[in-house]
């Protein structure tokens, strides 16, 4: 890969990976040192990081350099199971996405960061897998459970809107 390439790389990549992981941490001032950290490593790496290859290096490096925080923080959540929450919300409210941000934030750690892979940034299950370093099944698994709990925790489109 050439500095140019790289550069590039930096300029198409670089949202989407913040998005990504303030989506996952809600937190911006980790979330800028954890982008930085996953540009870092690209630049050290520079030589080995095939230019057709650099988005999945970049996510995976992201999600690897986060995974990393959160153990560093005590916060990594193992739980394999969603929990039931049986009550969604009654009353009317219009702000969809709002209330999609505050359910996605309530997910484990790993059914959050495959959905937000999947149905956010368009990765296939394959892709995902190499990302997170789990098999194509248990992507598939985790993105069935969250959707699951999402549906159940939204509740019905007439109580949103």
């Amino acid at each position: 890969m050439t500095v140019e390439e790289y550069n590039q790389s930096v300029e198409t990549y670089s949202d989407g990976i913040y998005r990504f992981i303030v989506k996952n941490l809600r937190d911006g001032e980790y979330t800028h040192d954890i982008v930085q950290d996953t540009f870092e490593k690209l630049w050290i790496n520079l030589a080995n990081v095939n230019g057709d290859k650099v988005k999945s290096y970049l996510f995976t490096t992201a999600y690897h350099t986060m995974i990393d925080y959160l153990r560093r923080r005590k916060r990594i959540d193992h739980h394999e199971d969603v929990p039931d929450f049986k009550s969604a919300d009654t009353g009317h409210y219009s702000d969809l996405q709002e209330i999609l941000h505050h359910a996605i934030g309530k997910l484990p750690d790993v059914q959050r960061s495959v959905v937000l892979l999947r149905d956010y940034e368009g990765y296939s299950y394959e892709e995902i897998g190499e990302i997170t370093g789990l098999t194509e099944s248990q992507v598939k698994v985790y993105i069935y459970r969250a959707r699951v709990f999402l549906k159940s925790y939204i509740g019905s489109m007439e109580t949103v809107i």
